[in-house]
């Protein structure tokens, strides 16, 4: 079982910077892939961005050049680095980890809301 907890969420105005963190338990943390997620309310939950085990990364068109996503392997924990934010990026951000065998794990979740 991996425990999956993400923090670093809270409220910015338009235009501020967020930094959300997501530490696993594990020691295989190298060996995952990984992914940030959101969801507002009344939608589904969407990917936001994702990294593989061996760096490789992807991101939703909706924030490419304003997030980054990165991952210390000796921290066991994935970083999403969130620039320029705007209201719509008002969500529930979850971490989501699979392991080598296809196993999903989520986070509790972590609210981040972009209001003036």
């Amino acid at each position: 079982q991996v425990q999956v907890v993400e923090s670093g969420g809270g409220f910015v105005q338009p235009g501020g910077s967020l930094r959300l963190s997501c530490a696993a338990s594990g020691s295989r943390f190298g060996m995952y892939d990984m992914g940030w997620y959101r969801q507002s309310a009344g939608n589904q939950r969407d990917l936001v961005a994702g990294i593989t085990r061996g760096g490789s990364t992807n991101y939703a068109d909706s924030v490419k050049g304003r997030f980054t996503i990165s991952r210390d392997n000796t921290k066991n924990t994935v970083y999403l680095q969130m620039n320029n934010l705007k209201s719509e990026d008002t969500a529930v951000y979850y971490c989501k980890i699979q392991n080598t065998l296809r196993v999903v794990y989520w986070g509790q979740g972590t609210q981040v809301t972009v209001s003036s």
